[in-house]
């Protein structure tokens, strides 16, 4: 299994951070090592002073493909979840100054959330899916399907043509705004329309 994320996918997110618009999707991985383990709590780890909460629609692929048509990419994939990509902003935010690549600040152990998934075809509007994350019962982000840049089927047919889909692979699709600093003892709660998608303790 592979978790391939897409960065920079709402534009209210580009403009919290300060980022531009780019004119692709931005795609980066993280290692099936940055799974969070079933009912286990995320730990910030020691090297980081700022780790953010990103929650993001999540895509379970269901079949092999490679060079998929944006109108056929409905069909590798019926279930979609909710999760969270945990990013180490503060490292981040120096080793892009540096023109480095920043994949330890987004692809380290326990770095990603895995909610559970719901059949498609039981979701009211796959256009529109609306998802939100609490944090101590607290509404902190807020999004829509719709809102994304780039939709779902058209983030599969982009992936397909660099990364070979495999059965089990993950597509985390974007973060809406509201990202922010995590700290001990943080309750995290996703949901999916009224559907509670997980629940996270910090540590």
């Amino acid at each position: 299994m592979k978790i391939i994320c897409v960065g920079r996918n709402y534009s209210d997110h580009i403009e919290e951070l300060s980022n531009q618009k780019p004119e692709n999707p931005l795609v980066f991985l993280k290692p099936d090592s940055s799974v969070i383990a079933k009912n286990q709590n995320f730990i910030i780890p020691s090297f980081s002073d700022d780790i953010h909460h990103e929650v993001e629609l999540v895509v379970k692929i269901n079949k092999v493909g490679k060079h998929i048509d944006n109108s056929f990419s409905h069909n590798y994939y019926d279930e979609i979840g909710l999760g969270i990509d945990f990013t180490a902003r503060d490292i981040q935010y120096n080793l892009k100054e540096k023109g480095y690549p920043w994949e330890k600040s987004k692809a380290f152990d326990n770095s990603c959330m895995v909610g559970k998934f719901v059949n498609k075809n039981n979701l009211e509007d796959i256009s529109c899916i609306k998802f939100t994350l609490k944090k101590n019962n607290e509404l902190v982000q807020t999004g829509c399907s719709s809102d994304m840049l780039w939709k779902i089927d058209e983030l599969i047919s982009y992936v397909s043509q660099y990364f070979t889909l495999k059965i089990g692979d993950l597509i985390f699709t974007g973060s809406p705004s509201g990202v922010s600093r995590v700290e001990s003892g943080d309750i995290l709660e996703g949901f999916i329309s009224s559907e509670r998608m997980f629940t996270l303790k910090v540590k």
